[in-house]
């Protein structure tokens, strides 16, 4: 095997990235000096060996627990439970969320063989029921069937306890025009309408 091929396989073993996109990351990578392939590589290199799971939330970070869950200005008695750490990201550069945050690292997926076990959930549990001031759980997973399992599987376990399990709203995305839409996503729109 080519290093040309060795290196597009390496590329397409990536999330997301098929066949044409890693051939074409790797001749782009050909084409740059060897400085600036290093640096990539060293960065890659330095993020496989010090980035880690938050002991607390589960989100990536070099440093655990993270800034999040060590911010004092941050509200402990909600938490916003997502799927991944990106998921994280995503609400955070909306700046309306000031709470903390649970990552469970995937998705309830009975056909790729992903059950309970294989989720973030106990320390969840732990964090609810234990000395932690926690109020309310959001559940923010994606509007799949996966998602919505996860969610009503989440929400069966922390009703129990006591604290208030919300869901994020669903509905039609700002600049979407209604004749693109599915069907679900505006009888949901519908379903959450709000005053204004």
């Amino acid at each position: 095997m080519s290093l040309i091929e060795r290196l597009t396989d390496e590329f397409a073993r990536l999330p997301g990235i098929g066949r044409k996109t890693a051939l074409r990351l790797t001749y782009h990578l050909l084409k740059v000096t060897s400085q600036e392939a290093h640096r990539l590589a060293d960065a890659i290199v330095a993020a496989s060996e010090n980035v880690r799971p938050c002991e607390t939330c589960g989100t990536f970070t070099e440093v655990s627990p993270c800034r999040i869950c060590t911010n004092e200005r941050r509200d402990r008695s909600i938490v916003c439970v997502v799927e991944e750490g990106p998921d994280v990201g995503a609400i955070e550069a909306t700046g309306e969320y000031r709470g903390l945050y649970h990552v469970l690292g995937g998705r309830l997926s009975p056909l790729d063989g992903v059950g309970p076990a294989e989720l973030n959930v106990n320390s969840l549990l732990d964090r609810v029921s234990g000395e932690s001031p926690v109020r309310e759980v959001v559940l923010a997973t994606n509007p799949s069937v996966e998602g919505e399992a996860t969610a009503m599987y989440l929400h069966r376990l922390l009703a129990p306890l006591g604290v208030r399990v919300t869901r994020i709203a669903r509905g039609l995305p700002v600049g979407g025009d209604l004749e693109y839409a599915d069907g679900v996503t505006i009888a949901e729109a519908l379903q959450y309408r709000r005053d204004l």
